[in-house]
């Protein structure tokens, strides 16, 4: 694991396998694959139940990581439902929903370890998607029923993959051409293959390409905006193909949303992808009437998709002095006070000036 110490990793995805390790220092190993996750690299990981001491301390550490509780040593999963021939350890486990999986698919073999999810947010903060789980309960207290993950996917906060998986008989050859109790084919050939193209970033895999905003009736992206201006935003989203290994525009999304935000979000609107043009998505909106230091924010997150995350800071400011209208058609009652006001004054300093003056004395002789 001496080459996870470089600063610039030369490789895009990390598969373990390892059963022993000469390496002493375990811990470091956890620490050189975590600095790996966090530069965008894909990890594929198995405990095992027989495994070198200096592994099983590395796979612990990378567990306690991710919030998974791991069993303790040379603890495999038991279960004798369904019935079958066979040893308790090899189980045909039913796999859940998910968008990364082909729907329908039928139970796969497994046979390895199980391990606990743990009560933290971390989870939840990290994407977890339990591919597999067991239905059954298998045990008691925290080892049984739902609370045992067996193949699990995180996205990290880099957008890289990582999967926990109990053991690696399940992505062996042996149990993809393992039948079913009722004689049916295993679902390990398809799972696996889903497993391993979504873990190596090959399925549900998006980018934004670039973004652009303008005020309408303008293409050139504005440097500050104004308040109550009409503006119109534009992202450019692409999705890999795996067959052509190449990025292709994509215009599957319809739940993704826009927000103007300062500090809280101003205005949240949807923004929809535009008929006849793949990978565009574009929305039209007015700018909120209050100036300062805005951002457009695009954060979309779903289970099995890279999430896609952008942000752009632009200034809206107050409109200019000689930007104002003249006239405000809702200040027409003040207009017309001040107008009545201003004619009544007039007209009564005219009547006051033009008006003859009434009751002068009369100078009279003085009378004896």
């Amino acid at each position: 694991m001496a080459y996870l110490e470089t600063v610039q990793f030369l490789f895009v995805s990390l598969y373990l396998l390892a059963q022993n390790s000469t390496s002493s220092g375990a811990r470091d190993e956890s620490i050189g694959i975590m600095a790996a996750a966090s530069s965008r690299v894909n990890l594929r990981l198995h405990l095992q139940r027989v495994v070198g001491a200096s592994i099983t301390q590395t796979l612990s550490s990378l567990s306690a990581e991710f919030s998974l509780i791991p069993p303790p040593p040379g603890t495999p999963l038991v279960s004798h439902h369904p019935g079958r021939s066979g040893p308790a350890t090899v189980i045909p486990v039913p796999v859940s929903e998910s968008p990364l999986l082909t729907p329908g698919a039928p139970p796969v073999w497994f046979s390895g370890v199980p391990y606990a999810f743990g009560n933290t947010d971390s989870l939840n903060d990290s994407g977890a998607d339990a591919l597999v789980d067991t239905l059954e309960k298998a045990g008691e207290g925290l080892w049984a029923g739902s609370q045992l993950g067996l193949v699990t996917g995180f996205h990290t906060l880099k957008n890289s993959r990582v999967v926990f998986a109990g053991g690696v008989e399940i992505f062996g050859d042996e149990y993809a051409n393992k039948a079913l109790p009722d004689g049916a084919p295993s679902g390990n050939e398809k799972f696996v293959r889903d497993v391993a193209a979504w873990a190596f970033r090959e399925t549900l895999a998006l980018r934004i390409d670039n973004t652009t905003h303008h005020r309408v009736g303008e293409e050139a992206p504005s440097e500050k905006y104004t308040t109550n201006d009409q503006i119109v935003y534009t992202a450019h989203i692409s999705a890999y193909d795996p067959e052509t290994s190449s990025w292709k525009p994509y215009s599957g999304i319809t739940d993704m949303q826009l927000e103007f935000t300062m500090l809280d979000p101003h205005i949240r609107i949807a923004l929809p992808p535009v008929a006849g043009e793949p990978g565009k998505y574009q929305v039209q909106f007015r700018a909120p009437d209050r100036h300062g230091v805005f951002k457009f924010v695009v954060d979309w997150r779903r289970k099995g998709y890279s999430f896609l995350q952008t942000s752009t800071t632009v200034p809206l400011v107050p409109p200019r002095h000689d930007q104002y209208p003249r006239f405000l058609s809702a200040a027409w009652p003040y207009y017309a006070g001040a107008i009545s006001t201003s004619i009544g004054f007039f007209l009564f300093s005219a009547l006051w000036l033009a008006g003859d003056v009434e009751g002068k004395k009369k100078k009279g002789l003085k009378t004896e």
